[in-house]
């Protein structure tokens, strides 16, 4: 049986690529098992210190696929096993980058906004296309939402329009938009910056740019003022400074070439 889901390794480096094309990526059940698999496998590796999720043809993500949602199929439905895909990206504790290949819809906008960072080739369109179906965005509303400013949100999940990448990138759902002939370039600036943090206090930092903002002023600097003092006596701290000092890579850097 042909694979959906392709996975790859290279320089600490962990590419998963949905490949599934003629039905624009959508998420099958078996797709979804199988990105969980690949995400798992990523996740499990101590030389993996950061993911890319791409995919091959001109659509990133459809959305679910719609032949296993209707009434009567013998397939098990999106809502299933994507809550597990969205919860493996969300709380991965390496660091997650989408690079979109093109264009995506409904369900295929919360793997995006899932992983932490997200490039799109500004060619690429999106829009969340549930309620013309008569669905809602309800599982992918929990990264979505926060990711996207209140009033974008309304607007894009209320009428289903199509906006480009641009406007994606203006309203939070990607980091980057860029020429295609960019993309490349782009992601691989972003791997090459985040494989240069040491592997814990990525996973921490990943947290607390999300925790933080929730706390009160007085609690926040408690908390924070007890995590840098661990941070700096930690070996991974002491690791980091003595590279500094020393003017050499730290050595959780993979050795390039």
């Amino acid at each position: 049986m042909t694979d959906l889901v392709h996975k790859d390794l290279e320089g600490g480096v962990a590419t998963i690529t949905l490949d599934s094309p003629p039905n624009r990526n959508a998420l099958s059940s078996r797709l979804l098992a199988q990105l969980s698999d690949r995400l798992s496998w990523a996740l499990a590796k101590p030389e993996v210190r950061v993911i890319v999720l791409t995919a091959t043809g001109k659509v990133f993500c459809s959305g679910a696929d719609l032949k296993e949602q209707r009434a009567g199929s013998t397939d098990a439905p999106v809502t299933a096993s994507f809550p597990e895909v969205l919860e493996l990206i969300w709380d991965s504790s390496k660091p997650v980058v989408c690079r979109l290949n093109g264009t995506a819809r409904a369900g295929g906008l919360g793997l995006v906004a899932a992983c932490d960072f997200a490039v799109a080739p500004l060619t690429a369109s999106f829009a969340f296309t549930e309620v013309r179906l008569g669905v809602a965005p309800a599982m992918i509303a929990v990264p979505v939402l926060r990711r996207l400013n209140s009033r974008a949100a309304a607007e894009y999940f209320l009428t289903g329009e199509v906006f480009d990448a641009a406007r994606a990138a203006e309203i939070g759902l990607l980091s980057r938009a860029v020429p295609e002939d960019e993309l490349d370039a782009v992601v691989a600036h972003y791997t090459g910056m985040l494989i240069k943090g040491g592997p814990e206090a990525l996973a921490i930092t990943k947290r607390l740019v999300r925790e933080v903002p929730a706390m009160s002023f007085r609690d926040g600097l408690g908390r924070m003022t007890a995590l840098s003092a661990e941070r700096f006596t930690s070996d991974e701290g002491q690791e980091g400074i003595a590279a500094f000092m020393d003017k050499r890579a730290p050595k959780w850097v993979p050795p390039q070439g």
